[in-house]
Parts: C-alpha cells; sequence; structure tokens
C-alpha cells in the first residue's frame, strides 16, 4: 500500500508538471500582455528576473576578490547525488547510503594540526567552508527529492533572499531517511547552515557568517552471517539474512557523529579598488590591500552505541553489553590575514601578490577516559605572480611554530601555464608535508580497543604534472609520492589463530613507499552521442598495505537531445570497473578501515547503471537504474569483507528552483 500510494503521487505530479510546462507555453503570449499592462500601470522600472541575477561567492572566492558565480541550472550529473558514487572519486563502503566509506584511490589528506582520525562518515558533512553566499535580485528557493517514493529519501532545501542590494541572508536544510537492503543499515542525517554576507556600501567592508550543523547517525549490522550468499542457488532476499547484530529501534547499533560550528569572518579592503565589468552581475572588485580576521568554534562528537550481547562474532573479544564509546573535541580557531596585490589599473598584465597570516587554535579533547587541552600556533604565507592570463605562478606554506603539533608543515608550489586556447593548459605541482601522527593513531581508549603508541611524523613528497585540452576533451594526470612512516590500521598478528585475537585491530606504520598515480580522461562526441572516460592506473610496492586497486575505469555513453525545443534530456550507460585488490576489513565502533589477516581479494566485475537526466523550464529530472547487470551477471558484489554491495535498485530525483 504504501508503495502504491507513492506511485500514484509520483504519476500525478508527473502529469500535471508536464501539462503546467505546457500550458506555460501555450499561455506564454497573454503573460506577456499582462506583463506589459502592470508595467504601464505601474510605470516603474523593469527588473530582470533569470537565473543570471542569482549568484553566489564561497569563503575561498572571497579571501582574494568580490566576485560572483551564476548558479548552475544544467541537469548534467543531477543523478550523481550520492556522494559514495561520485565516478571521479569512487569509494569503498558498507553497501548502502550514508554508511561508513573509504576512498578507493590514493590521495593522501593535505591537512596538519590535530586530527582525530575519524573519517568514516566525512563525505556527508556539511562544512562550514563549502557554504554559498549569494546575492539575487529576487527572493531564490531550491527544492531537491531523491527517491521520495521508494524506501531511501534524500532532500534539500535552499531559501536565499537580499534584504537590500548589498546584505543577503539564507539557509541550506538537508534530511536524509534510508533504510538499507539488509537488517539494521538504517541512516539519516539533518544538517543544514544558516548565514549571511554583507557588504558595505563603499565596496570596501564584507562581513561573512555561518551556523552550521550535522547530525548524522548510521546503522550498524557487523555484517552478514552468510559470507556465501552470492553462491546460493535459492537467492534469498536480502531483508531474510541474518546479521550478526540484530538489535532494532532504541537498541539498534549505530555510529552517530554531531558536528555544531559558528564561523564569522570580516574584511576590509585598504587602497585603490580595481573593478571589472562595472555595474553588471558579474562585477569584481580587486583590492590591492586587505585585512581579513576568521573567528571559529566547532564541536565535534563522535559516539559508538550497542546494547546486545555479541553471539556472531563482530566484535573483537569480550563481554560486554551495553557499550557507548564517545569521543568529543571543541576547536577555537582565530586567524589574522593580511594580503597585498600589486597591479595596472587595467588587470589585464602582471600582478604579484603576498598573502601572510596567523592562525591560533584552542582544542578541548575528550574521550572515555581522558581529557586534554591542547594549542597550535600557526603561520601561513602565499607569494604569486600572474603574466597577464596565460601564466600563474605560487608558492603557499604553514607551518606550526608553537604547539602540540610543533613541526608540523605543507608547503606547496604550482605553475598554471596556458598555451592558447587550441593547445591547451599545462600546471605543474610540488609539495612537502609533514603530519602528526591523528588522535586515532596514537591513543585509543574505546571498549573493544585500547592502546597508546609513539608514532614518527608522516612526511609526504609530491610532484604532479596536469594537461587538459577542453578542445579535444582530453585531461592527463602524472602523480608521483614519496611517503615516508606511513600510518595504517591492520588486524593483530594471529599465527596461532588464537580466538581472542580474531579482529582485534592496532595502528602501525610502514618505513617508506613510493605511490605512482596516472589519471586519464578522454571524452568524444559524434552528433549527439558522447563518450566520456576516465581511467587512474596507480602502483606502489606497498599496495597490500594500502589497499587500493591497480586500476579503476569509468565510462559514460549517452545520448543528448533536446526535445520539442522543451526538455533538454540526455540517456545513458555507465559501467565502472577496478581490478582485484586487498579487501580491507571494518572495525565497527573504531571506525576504522583495516588489513585483516585473511587478505582476500574478491572478485571484481563490471558495474553498469542506466539512466535518464533531464531539464524542462526550472525543473531538473532523473531516472536511475543502479548495478543493472545483477540480472546477467554477477548476482552481487563486495568492496568491503563481509559487506555486501547493493542489489539492482531505481531511483527517482527532482530538482525545482524559484527565483522570481
Amino acid at each position: 500500500m504504501r508503495f502504491f500510494k507513492s506511485f500514484l503521487f509520483f504519476i500525478v505530479f508527473s502529469l500535471s508538471y508536464v501539462s503546467g510546462a505546457f500550458a506555460q507555453q501555450e499561455g506564454e503570449f497573454s503573460s506577456q500582455l499582462d506583463s506589459a499592462r502592470a508595467l504601464e500601470d505601474s510605470k516603474e522600472d523593469t527588473v530582470i528576473l533569470s537565473a543570471e541575477y542569482v549568484r553566489y561567492a564561497t569563503l575561498e572566492m572571497l579571501k582574494k576578490a568580490t566576485y560572483t558565480k551564476q548558479i548552475d541550472t544544467t541537469h548534467v550529473n543531477f543523478h550523481y547525488y550520492n556522494p559514495q558514487n561520485n565516478p571521479w572519486n569512487p569509494s569503498i563502503n558498507l553497501g548502502s547510503y550514508g554508511l561508513a566509506t573509504r576512498d578507493l584511490l590514493f590521495q593522501p589528506t593535505k591537512t596538519i594540526g590535530f586530527q582525530t582520525g575519524f573519517h568514516a562518515l566525512e563525505r556527508y558533512l556539511l562544512h562550514a567552508d563549502s557554504t554559498k553566499y549569494y546575492r539575487a535580485r529576487a527572493r531564490y528557493s531550491e527544492l531537491s527529492a531523491v527517491g521520495f517514493f521508494f524506501d531511501d529519501q534524500v532532500f534539500r532545501a535552499i531559501l536565499s533572499q537580499n534584504i537590500n542590494p548589498r546584505w543577503n541572508v539564507g539557509a541550506e536544510y538537508h534530511a536524509t531517511n534510508t533504510e538499507g537492503y539488509y537488517n539494521n543499515q538504517e541512516y539519516n542525517d539533518r544538517k543544514g547552515n544558516v548565514y549571511t554576507w554583507y557588504e558595505s556600501e563603499s565596496l570596501r567592508y564584507n562581513l561573512l557568517v555561518n551556523a552550521t550543523f550535522n547530525s548524522l547517525d548510521a546503522g550498524e549490522n557487523g555484517s552478514i552471517l552468510n559470507d556465501t550468499v552470492f553462491r546460493d542457488p535459492e537467492n534469498p532476499q536480502p531483508y531474510s539474512l541474518q546479521t550478526r547484530l540484530r538489535q532494532t529501534r532504541e537498541n539498534r547499533p549505530y555510529n552517530k557523529w554531531t558536528d555544531k560550528s559558528l564561523f564569522l569572518r570580516q574584511s576590509y579592503y585598504l587602497g585603490r579598488l580595481d573593478t571589472l565589468h562595472k555595474g553588471e552581475p558579474n562585477m569584481e572588485i580587486h583590492p590591492t590591500n586587505t585585512i581579513a580576521h576568521n573567528s571559529s568554534i566547532r564541536h565535534q562528537r563522535f559516539l559508538f552505541f550497542k546494547n546486545e550481547e555479541d553471539l556472531y562474532g563482530a566484535f573483537p573479544f569480550g563481554d560486554d553489553v551495553l557499550v557507548q564509546d564517545t569521543t568529543s573535541v571543541v576547536t577555537v580557531s582565530n586567524e589574522l590575514t593580511y594580503s597585498f596585490y600589486l597591479r595596472n589599473k587595467s588587470l589585464k598584465k602582471n600582478e604579484a601578490r603576498l598573502d601572510l597570516g596567523f592562525e591560533n587554535d584552542l582544542i578541548w579533547f575528550q574521550d572515555s577516559a581522558v581529557h586534554r587541552f591542547y594549542q597550535n600556533n600557526i603561520i601561513k604565507g602565499e607569494l604569486g605572480y600572474k603574466f597577464s592570463d596565460r601564466i600563474d605562478f605560487s608558492a603557499t606554506g604553514e607551518q606550526i611554530i608553537l604547539g602540540h603539533n610543533f613541526g608540523d608543515f605543507l608547503y606547496e608550489g604550482r605553475a598554471d601555464i596556458a598555451l592558447g586556447e587550441n593547445i591547451g593548459k599545462i600546471s605543474l605541482g610540488v609539495y612537502s608535508q609533514n603530519k602528526s601522527p591523528e588522535r586515532v593513531f596514537e591513543k585509543m581508549n574505546y571498549t573493544y580497543h585500547q592502546w597508546a603508541k609513539d608514532f614518527s611524523n608522516t612526511k609526504t613528497q609530491n610532484l604532479s604534472f596536469q594537461y587538459k585540452n577542453p578542445k579535444i576533451g582530453f585531461k592527463g594526470k602524472a602523480e608521483y609520492y614519496l611517503v615516508s612512516d606511513y600510518l595504517y590500521f591492520k588486524e593483530v598478528e594471529n599465527p596461532n589463530n588464537n580466538p581472542q585475537l580474531d579482529r582485534a585491530i592496532e595502528p602501525a606504520q610502514h618505513g617508506t613507499l613510493n605511490v605512482l598515480k596516472l589519471t586519464v580522461g578522454q571524452n568524444f562526441k559524434l552528433g549527439n552521442f558522447h563518450l566520456d572516460n576516465l581511467a587512474v592506473y596507480q602502483k606502489s610496492e606497498a599496495m597490500d598495505i594500502l589497499a587500493i586497486p591497480e586500476l579503476y575505469t569509468w565510462h559514460s555513453l549517452y545520448y543528448g537531445n533536446i526535445l520539442y525545443n522543451v526538455m533538454d534530456f540526455r540517456i545513458g550507460l555507465d559501467v565502472k570497473f577496478n581490478t582485484p585488490f586487498r579487501t580491507p576489513s571494518y572495525a565497527i565502533n573504531a571506525g576504522q578501515f583495516y588489513n585483516d589477516n585473511v587478505g582476500i581479494e574478491f572478485s571484481t566485475y563490471p558495474i553498469a547503471d542506466v539512466w535518464l537526466t533531464s531539464n524542462i523550464e526550472r525543473v531538473n529530472l532523473f531516472l536511475s537504474y543502479n548495478f543493472v547487470n545483477q540480472h546477467v551477471y554477477p548476482k552481487g558484489y563486495y568492496t568491503v569483507r563481509r559487506y555486501p554491495m547493493n542489489p539492482a535498485f531505481l531511483r527517482f530525483g527532482v530538482s525545482w528552483k524559484f527565483y522570481d
């Protein structure tokens, strides 16, 4: 009955929208007459309401200058709503939306300073730094929903309005409820932010404020008991399979993250202001001197809960029934920066830039056994030179000069060289990083895992070369990493098969490893047919320690056209594949992926999805059927040991923008 009601709602919604779209076209002439008559009666200036006048900026953009970008109104890539399944950044995971996830490709984190080391749910977080600050002539809002008549619902709403031409306020809200396909795979989140952007009439002062909250709740079932489910001739349904953890409702085992923050930035432009596109929506204000102060407070909390006996070996040896392992971190940051620019007034010739900054972090850490206070003082800088629009050099650095993570640093250099519209662009990169061990590697005080270790800092040296030529649809990148003292998790060695050591993990450090990563993307077009391709090759002498595949490829074949001058659409087939690799296991209450003692390499098959995306006026739609080849071969597959991936499933999504 639930599905029938949802399906009926979908049919009614679709018919009413399509009829409304065509009725809008038929009534366009009369609407124009009404608008003209109203304008004549009111004798007011014309107000143009279109996507061109709905624009946004991010913190990273506003650190350099005051400029905005137009909102994206296309349906391109709309069906990649799941952060686990981004084809350009694929993952391994526990098989359902919202559950623990780890990168499939090698990409070290370029951060320094104090880090907790919890990353399993990081892809679902809404970060304060990623907030979009809008400017709109009229109220702007957007509603989107995915899978809302299936078992999974992913909803998002955006509302933004300018109180006056220089002051905007807005809010963003996300709500997700997913049931998964196997028992105890429920996930839900509530996350969002409220924000404001104020610019003074003189265009010199800018104020950014946002308050961001995240509450992520991921169910844990400990994996299914049947390790040969895809070889079972009876082909059992996922919900009929027994899992290692079985409690429900208030005793349901779960990992819960809460992440709340308040951010404030004030900046002031000194000296001459250079302006581009004056009076237009895309106007840019480029300062010659900027002083800025950023202040933030952030509270992170990580909780694992269970209230049942471990009858089927989901955890290491132990007899605890009630477990509430908790880690809490409060961080207060203050940053003061000064920026200087030396350029020609036309903004078309050489430009030199210098950024200097100082940041102080105060950190209060608490887990199940200890309370600690830490402090870090960081100096930052950037030096750059831009030769017209073709060559841009920059060198950045940040180093902790005093505090708990003293000695951490990240120095980076980059050069972008534009060779011409038909030839393409070259980017050269280099960075050197010295990073302290994250907290989970040094100390763990949880129910099933306790250790105190003393590890060396991880040192990473990187060289990269990238070539892009949009004219021919080509992109290629070569990266080399030299990593010393690489940190990872592994199962405790157990040569005598002692059952008390099963699933017990510990941190470990590998001496030196070399990683070569080659990424090639080539897009082809023949008429209305498109073929987009991506291949990533990664090789190291320590592939088993890294637990990554040697080759990953993704291919998307689709047809795009405009139907009756009304609906812009694409219909296509995606296929992804990676070579077998040492598939990691997952430590539930520690929230960590680790290398087990078995070292299984699961067979990997091409996974195919069919999809349709479209745009009608301000509405984007998609319909996708994922893992369609399950009906032929194979019956299923794994990316994490014992956790089967989702079976074939259908998804529908709609997004509607309003700006009038």
